[in-house]
């Protein structure tokens, strides 16, 4: 009789737990308190062009490595950047005993272009819309492809296929 009274308590607090479940996945809670009410109203949308800028940095491909310094109020701050092969990465490294709170940082947040009336409608009609690229790179020539991977190669083992069923067996 114990055993039945504990298997019942399993089974309700099983079938409550997934009942709240339901509830919290589902939100039935917005069908009670929703307002049927739908109300139209059409907008005059004015099209503007969303264009931003972005701060760019253009490297010369032929320089491996560079130094340089910027001058400061009493001190001068020194950097290296150096190319990483085989990538399009750099390396920056800059002297930070120097503070330099003269110079603002220079940050990649966009900056909108806002248009006059005139140039905002020459630029929509110019805008296009945008396309693919028509060819895919998925790989490097320098990449060799037998260095990475070998996921095929794994294998289950039997005994941790099997523990979930012992534990299981034992557990009752």
């Amino acid at each position: 009789f114990k055993n039945t009274c504990t298997l019942m308590f399993i089974a309700v607090k099983w079938i409550m737990t997934e009942l709240v479940l339901f509830l919290v996945e589902f939100n039935l809670c917005s069908w009670w308190h929703s307002d049927m009410t739908a109300k139209t109203q059409k907008l005059k949308q004015t099209l503007e062009p969303c264009d931003t800028e972005y701060p760019a940095f253009v490297s010369e491909r032929t320089i491996k490595e560079t130094t340089g310094n910027i001058a400061c109020e009493d001190c001068s701050k020194s950097f290296v950047i150096q190319q990483i092969p085989s990538s399009n990465l750099f390396m920056v490294v800059v002297d930070s005993s120097c503070l330099c709170e003269s110079v603002a940082p220079i940050t990649m947040a966009p900056i909108e272009i806002r248009y006059n009336e005139s140039l905002k409608c020459e630029r929509l009609k110019a805008q296009k819309i945008r396309r693919r690229p028509e060819s895919c790179h998925g790989f490097h020539p320098e990449e060799n492809a037998r260095e990475c991977g070998a996921a095929p190669g794994l294998r289950a083992l039997t005994v941790l296929l099997l523990l979930p069923l012992l534990l299981m067996l034992f557990s009752r």
